[in-house]
């Protein structure tokens, strides 16, 4: 920027954070006074609204009702736009990773330059005023179509998560998306639970795997349906093992929960503690001490860390890697109690879904699966006659014959 182009941060500096343009400072003067000679005694010109006496609109200008910056904003309208926003997400508890790809949205979405601007870098974008890109984000000027033309590449599911940061965005600022902006349609694809005899050798490949993780990650993930983040924050006090269940402190969207875990679970994490103790003389942060589970180098594991277990255990079991992941053990905890008969109630919360919505879907049982009840129903043997033992028929007769009978108040 050159001359008194300084950029937007500077020129919002000079302009001030309450103060208006010298340009707007005459027009809202000279508009004031041709207000006060419309409008005094005996003219007869009295506002028709109490809004009219304080447009400001120049003379010429259409109004829209987005170009005015919200009362909560005011504040902050000398502030870059990026910080104040990136603030506002942590205060909705955002988790790190939607933080992160919020940001990927809106960083294509402010560089975004239409026909008549010039192109700006990432640099300068987050560091614009919020007032200023107030005026920028406005979706009447034709931005959000220019930047919306840039995703038509992009799967469905990726377009879809772009609108939805922008979106966010958007409204924060005090603008909304437009009506005509149309999300694809996509088929969201059912989980592909494993077999149960899948499960079986995974369970035997966690066992016979050198990795002493393999055994109590695998087990822990199969009887609780934990998150593979859920895991990783798992600390030795959250479990236990009396009441075979585990807290679960600050899960998705930061929710706390209890799931429960089979004696099973007990017995691998107890295999575990003394390599655990071991690896514990190598921890040198207070984190990692409360950790569960330590990598060999005395560290909490991270969530790739264990996919990398995963792709190991899933060739050990001679199963694809691609069907093999820590969400398809989540999705085969829950779709093993559906099998069981649990409601989707109780499913929803052992998995901690915020909406039932979520649960849903593990009501679309395999087609092997709804193969497999058919078959073992067909072979069931046929029902006897029911038989009521003597003893207990006259029992029952008996408590029909005492009962009194019931008494008619007549008023």
């Amino acid at each position: 920027m050159e001359g008194d182009e300084r950029g937007y941060a500077g020129r919002e500096a000079t302009q001030g954070r309450f103060e208006k343009s010298p340009s707007q400072t005459l027009e809202s003067n000279s508009q004031s006074e041709a207000l006060e000679s419309n409008s005094g005694p005996g003219t007869g010109n009295v506002p028709s609204s109490a809004s009219d006496w304080f447009d400001t609109t120049p003379v010429g200008v259409q109004a829209t009702p987005t170009s005015v910056l919200p009362t909560r904003l005011m504040r902050l309208g000398a502030l870059p736009w990026y910080e104040c926003w990136t603030g506002q997400l942590r205060t909705e508890k955002k988790s790190v990773h939607t933080i992160r790809a919020y940001t990927v949205a809106a960083r294509d979405f402010s560089m975004t330059a239409l026909p008549d601007e010039d192109e700006i870098d990432w640099t300068e974008a987050q560091t614009i005023p919020v007032r200023i890109f107030h005026e920028r984000a406005d979706p009447s000027f034709g931005r959000i179509d220019a930047w919306l033309h840039g995703l038509g590449e992009m799967k469905p599911a990726t377009i879809n998560a772009r609108i939805a940061a922008v979106s966010h965005l958007l409204n924060w600022l005090g603008h909304s998306i437009p009506e005509w902006v149309q999300r694809p349609a996509r088929r969201r694809p059912l989980p592909r639970p494993l077999g149960r005899t899948e499960v079986l050798k995974v369970r035997s490949a966690a066992l016979r795997m050198e990795d002493p993780l393999a055994h109590p990650i695998v087990t822990t993930m199969l009887d609780t349906g934990l998150r593979v983040s859920e895991l990783c924050n798992l600390d030795v006090d959250d479990v236990d093992h009396e009441d075979l269940s585990a807290l679960v402190i600050g899960g998705k969207g930061e929710k706390d929960r209890t799931v429960l875990f089979t004696k099973a679970t007990t017995e691998a994490i107890e295999a575990w503690n003394p390599i655990r103790a071991l690896r514990q003389k190598q921890v040198e942060d207070e984190d990692s001490e409360r950790a569960l589970f330590l990598s060999s180098r005395g560290r909490r594991i991270n969530p790739r860390s264990i996919q990398k277990l995963i792709d190991r255990l899933a060739d050990e079991a001679d199963i694809p890697r691609s069907r093999l992941s820590p969400h398809t053990l989540r999705h085969t905890f829950a779709t093993g109690l559906l099998e069981r008969g649990a409601d989707l109630v109780t499913i929803q919360r052992l998995l901690g879904h915020a909406s039932i919505a979520t649960t849903r879907v593990y009501l679309e049982i395999s087609d092997q699966t709804l193969r497999e009840i058919y078959h073992r129903v067909q072979r069931l043997p046929e029902l006897p006659e029911l038989e009521v033992d003597s003893s207990v028929e006259a029992e029952l007769e008996s408590e029909y014959i005492e009962a009194p009978a019931p008494t008619i108040r007549q008023d």
